[in-house]
């Protein structure tokens, strides 16, 4: 049997008030310490001293739910450079954060849009053009999220192996960015709790998770990916909404219909604001 052991008082700090009371934690963790924010010194993040061990991200993403903390995969713009940016360095704070549930993510996300679309030449976003088309048909759930997001964990190591772990006081996956007060998308938006908000709406309709942050990028794993190039169309518009660099700065033709053949049936969406 597991034994439950109490959090240790770094990870407790991570909490606010006593949310930390009563979480327990069973896998035992690879050196590492708890980063501050630099601007305030608050906690924000545990993070190992090393990359991260090969299978531990789905061992604690297992756990989250008694220890209150969820795993990403943290990426840097250097990853042979000391202070690991913008996570050891405590680059986190962009601004004042709002309650993520106080943001509508359709209200959101057509807003944006509406942004984007404002200058933009049609074709860009054709078949669309500048109207918003609302948001994407929940799709059937193709796969167990927790266990696609496990396997997109295991990818992302195979792949970039030198990625840390990172531990953060979050009640959602989704939550994270608002509760790392990250700063990725700060040229487009300026509170992360927005990015939150619809990250939370596309948990609960493509049963998506945040598994890898980087300095501006994020990557989810994603459960029920759109079929059919007409179905990815309606969810490429949100991904337009939300991180327009995705298409403007993609391959040419960087169309949104040439963007849409990409998501068929891909289950790990990669988003990165410039």
């Amino acid at each position: 049997m597991t034994e439950k052991r109490a959090l240790p008082a770094d990870l407790l700090d991570l909490f606010t008030g006593d949310a930390g009371a009563g979480r327990s934690l069973s896998v035992a963790l690879p050196p590492g310490r708890l980063v501050r924010h630099e601007e305030d010194d608050r906690p924000a993040l545990w993070m190992s001293d090393e990359p991260a061990p090969a299978g531990l991200w789905a061992r604690l993403r297992a756990e989250h739910a008694r220890s209150g903390l969820w795993p990403v995969l943290l990426d840097a713009l250097d990853d042979e450079a000391e202070e690991y940016r913008p996570w050891a360095s405590g680059e986190v704070a962009p601004g004042d954060t709002t309650t993520i549930g106080a943001h509508d993510p359709a209200a959101l996300l057509a807003g944006w849009w509406a942004e984007h679309t404002a200058e933009e030449a049609p074709t860009t976003t054709s078949p669309f053009g500048r109207q918003w088309p609302g948001l994407a048909a929940v799709p059937a759930t193709t796969g167990d999220p927790d266990r696609v997001a496990d396997d997109l964990a295991d990818h992302l190591l195979a792949g970039h192996p030198s990625m840390r772990l990172g531990l953060v006081a979050a009640d959602r996956g989704a939550d994270t960015p608002a509760a790392l007060e990250w700063g990725g998308p700060t040229n487009y938006m300026d509170d992360p709790a927005k990015l939150s908000a619809v990250l939370r709406d596309w948990a609960d309709r493509f049963g998506a998770r945040v598994v890898g942050i980087g300095f501006d990028t994020l990557v989810l794993a994603v459960a029920a990916p759109p079929t059919t190039h007409t179905d990815a169309l309606a969810v490429a518009a949100e991904h337009f909404a939300l991180a327009p660099d995705n298409v403007w700065q993609s391959e040419p033709p960087n169309t949104l219909a040439a963007y849409a053949q990409h998501l068929v049936g891909d289950h790990s969406w990669t988003f990165w604001w410039d």
